[in-house]
This record gives C-alpha cells, structure tokens and sequence, in this order.
C-alpha cells in the first residue's frame, strides 16, 4: 500500500503563512523559514497591542473627565471618589464621552457627586 503525499496540505499551509507574510521586506516575504519567523512575530506584537490599546484608552478617557473636571471646580479623584459614594456606576469611557458630548448631563452628575462628598 502506498504511503499518502502531504502535498496537498503542505502546500495550503504555505501559501497561508506567505500571504501572511506579504508587504515584509525582502525574503520575509518569499522564504518559508523566514516568513514563518515574521508571521510569529507579527502575531506576539498584534497580541501585546491588542492589550496596550486597553489601557490607551483608559488613559484617555480619565484624560478627558480630568479636564472636564478642572472646569466643574473639583479633581478627577474627588469625582471618581464621590461617585462611588453617591453609588453612580458609570464607567470612565461613558463620563468621557458625556463630558464631550452632553456638558449638562456631566454637571449634574459632579453636582451629585460633590454632595456626597460635604455630606
């Protein structure tokens, strides 16, 4: 009985792994070995940015509550430590975005939150 060739499915793990690997530099993207190493990396680098853009974000958003903050008169962590006090759970990214989009709604909430805080 013959042995099976594997041509068939080395073939389409190749050609995944070279379109991958296209748009690298030079053998990168022609070689297997090389090509291999690249796709490798690039998928360690796309996972560590995937985790980084989290905390970018979060970073961003208490940026902006901050300045919203300094016009209201009060500190970031005076607002975020009054919210829990008054049991408003919103998270940074919505107070973020109400602080850009909707001024009004954003003072009642520090107006709530700075009651709490001389209670």
């Amino acid at each position: 009985m013959p042995r099976v060739s594997s041509a068939v499915p080395r073939r389409k793990r190749v050609k995944r792994i070279l379109k991958s690997a296209k748009g690298a530099f030079g053998a990168r993207s022609k070689r297997l070995r090389a090509a291999k190493e690249t796709v490798m990396r690039a998928g360690d680098y796309a996972r560590a940015g995937r985790r980084i853009k989290k905390r970018d974000f979060r970073s961003l958003w208490i940026t902006r509550i901050s300045a919203a903050c300094m016009t209201e008169g009060i500190t970031y962590s005076r607002l975020i430590h009054g919210l829990k006090l008054a049991e408003i759970n919103l998270n940074r990214k919505m107070l973020a975005e109400l602080a850009i989009h909707d001024p009004v709604a954003f003072s009642e909430i520090v107006k709530k939150a700075k009651e709490k805080l001389s209670a």
